[in-house]
């Protein structure tokens, strides 16, 4: 697929449009810490966070999901994260200044996440982040890596498929946006485990940093 301007850009959540890591890891250190255990390392935790919740009880307890005692985990973790959702979580720069330039141009722009909607929307909101559309994981019947959720971010957006990019810093991302028919944009600087080579992907192209996609969209916003 070729690189393409795009009418449109999609973000994955955790990992490429927001540092939501920090706030996760405080929940996954108070998990441990209900259970008597010192806390874990902040980047060992990082590299779990786009894993979901039941990877951070595994992670902190070494419980396998599926037992009753993961789903208890699960439930204290997340109750603990849904209380203090954005303490600490920020937009990636240099990701904040473009997407303001973004928006004042009246570009279209989406979020198509696999974090369900009741932890999005308070964080979204303490952000002050609107997008154009939102896609959480219990919108619809299936998520990502299905394209689905994006094929219906497009379609809120009013823009065709082929004329969006899908950003994401999970090998999940890069399969929903192949078969979605957009270009799949994979990130390196997101929350990827040591060993995770994100270069090995399905992407298009690839952006070891921030900085780098954020000049690769600069590149293209005038077009």
């Amino acid at each position: 697929m070729c690189r393409s301007a795009p009418h449109a850009v999609i973000f994955d959540l955790d990992g490429t449009l927001v540092d939501t890591a920090p706030d996760l890891a405080a929940a996954t250190n108070a998990l441990r810490a209900h259970h008597g255990l010192a806390a874990l390392p902040f980047e060992q935790i990082r590299g779990q966070v786009s894993n979901g919740g039941s990877a951070l009880v595994t992670l902190a307890l070494g419980l396998e999901n599926g037992s009753d005692e993961h789903e208890q985990a699960r439930d204290f973790l997340l109750n603990a994260y849904e209380q203090k959702v954005a303490v600490h979580s920020r937009l990636f720069s240099p990701l904040d200044v473009w997407l303001h330039a973004w928006q004042e141009s009246a570009r279209p722009w989406g979020i198509v996440t696999n974090k369900p909607r009741r932890y999005t929307v308070p964080l979204l909101d303490a952000l002050a982040l609107t997008p154009g559309t939102l896609l959480c994981a219990d919108d619809l019947s299936v998520k990502k890596p299905a394209p689905e959720p994006l094929w219906e971010a497009a379609r809120q957006l009013g823009v065709a498929p082929e004329r969006c990019w899908y950003i994401g810093d999970h090998v999940r991302d890069m399969q929903a946006a192949r078969a979605a028919g957009m270009l799949a944009v994979a990130v390196g600087y997101g929350y990827i485990s040591e060993e995770d080579d994100y270069q090995q992907w399905p992407a298009d192209v690839w952006f070891a940093t921030c900085e780098e996609l954020v000049a690769a969209l600069d590149d293209h916003r005038s077009q």
